[in-house]
């Protein structure tokens, strides 16, 4: 052990190397200095079960030039989802689409309009580039759009339940990703919330019973992320909406994965459009932008004019106000609509994908994988995908998976090596087998799939041989 003490070599000697000199074109000598001393600082802490080659001066340039480039590369990277689930939180949900891309892009590098009316050559309002495009969609009077929906909630609930009380059905106090809680936002919000009904069964009565003087806002909270099934009661919006007009008291409806374009017509979910939420006469709506819409993460708020105007004003608005990346992306994305472009929206082409469709690209991809090696066994199955993002969460929908088992590794390290690779894949594992699904891999990746796997068999090889 004292040997192997004294094969470490010294930070200051190491950086005397001539090779050392020539990464300081590339790297700062205060980052290669930092780099080493950690270097060093490592082997010392796993010196027995070092190997004799390790301490070889060029084995140790060489893990110091991949630390450098491992610790200065961004760490955010584009990653293959094989998994099937069309909205991956963890993957980033929604796939942008091509004209929204290109619209972040142009307003990244140029000026933009953002806040100037061209028209008039005053000041103009964010807002403007997608309020008229939500409304015509929706059917709303007025639109607003803050950084995600969860501060939708809270800004809505500041401005309309603050220093009041808001009725929610006790079957509603949804808790989504992050331990974001309906109930703790209403503390946050400075509203008092009052619970009613039972977890499976909440009547209008229920609702009825409650309101009191102190009522500001009934607000009901649609269970997109799970479901009660069973004996079960709900309160439909139209009958809220009704007891909101006889007690002159707004009705508030989040959505959640608010969705624009009606899956029930291709017969995936029941999931009711935006449309219909505000055609019910619900007052205030507010939905995801980066979920089933299909577009940037941003919260979407419509409903009347008066409301609207009034959470407009509120200062908390400026605080998660948006800004010009996903306005460009979401106006891009509500355009694709507007001119019922709906298969150019990735998110609604994966879903729209058939099973016929599936097992073709399932078939294209296992022959690609098969012509690369012969020491895996590579076969297409049949199998489902889900929407995920918090989205219809019963529902699946037929798919084909390439099925890979490895024989010289196992899953754990295949999957392993898989994030590890040149194309990151992020699969599903089912009974000692690694399934790609198809759904969520695009056309143009297949031959970075390739690419991946050709990594990983010959990694695989060489280390068991």
């Amino acid at each position: 052990m004292n040997e192997k003490y004294r094969m470490l070599p010294a930070v200051g000697k190491l950086l005397q190397h001539p090779t050392i000199k020539e990464w300081q074109k590339e790297y700062p000598l205060s980052k290669i200095s930092q780099a080493a001393a950690k270097l060093i600082d490592e082997m010392r802490d796993r010196i027995a079960e070092l190997l004799p080659e390790e301490f070889e001066q060029e084995a140790v340039l060489n893990k110091l030039k991949a630390n450098l480039d491992n610790e200065l590369e961004p760490n955010l990277k584009r990653v293959i989802n094989a998994t099937g689930v069309v909205l991956h939180t963890n993957l980033g949900r929604a796939l942008l689409s091509e004209d929204a891309v290109n619209m972040v892009a142009q307003v990244a590098r140029s000026y933009n309009n953002l806040e100037l009316n061209l028209d008039t050559g005053k000041r103009g309002s964010r807002y403007s580039h997608v309020e008229e495009l939500i409304c015509e969609l929706t059917g709303a009077e007025a639109a607003l759009v803050v950084n995600n929906n969860a501060s939708a909630v809270l800004l809505v609930l500041r401005e309309l339940g603050s220093g009041g009380e808001v009725i929610v059905s006790r079957g509603e106090l949804v808790e989504i990703g992050g331990s974001f809680r309906v109930s703790e936002v209403m503390k946050e919000s400075k509203a008092q919330l009052v619970e009613v009904g039972t977890t499976n069964k909440t009547h209008l009565y229920d609702y009825e019973d409650h309101v009191t003087e102190h009522t500001k806002l009934l607000m009901k909270v649609h269970t997109s992320n799970y479901r009660i099934v069973g004996f079960t009661k709900s309160v439909e919006s139209e009958e809220l909406v009704s007891l909101g007009r006889k007690t002159d008291i707004p009705v508030y409806e989040d959505l959640g994965s608010g969705m624009l374009y009606d899956l029930k017509s291709i017969g995936v979910g029941d999931e009711p459009t935006v449309q219909e939420v505000v055609k019910a006469g619900v007052d205030v709506v507010s939905f995801s932008g980066d979920k089933l819409l299909g577009g940037p993460q941003a919260g979407i708020i419509v409903g009347r004019k008066k409301y609207i105007d009034r959470i407009k004003k509120n200062q908390l608005n400026r605080a998660l106000r948006v800004d010009k990346f996903t306005v460009a992306a979401l106006q891009a994305t509500l355009l694709h609509y507007v001119k019922e472009e709906y298969t150019k929206i990735p998110t609604l082409r994966m879903i729209m994908g058939t099973e016929d469709s599936m097992l073709e690209k399932a078939n294209l991809l296992a022959e690609q994988i098969k012509a690369v090696s012969n020491s895996i066994e590579v076969e297409v199955q049949p199998g489902f995908s889900q929407i995920g993002g918090g989205a219809l969460p019963l529902e699946q929908m037929p798919t084909y998976v390439v099925a890979l088992s490895f024989a010289d590794t196992t899953i754990a390290r295949a999957v392993e090596l898989m994030r590890e690779a040149s194309y990151p894949i992020m699969p599903r594992v089912s009974k000692e087998q690694i399934l790609l699904d198809v759904r969520t891999i695009a056309d143009e990746e297949f031959s970075e799939v390739v690419i991946s796997i050709k990594e990983i068999i010959e990694k695989t090889t060489t280390r068991e041989v």
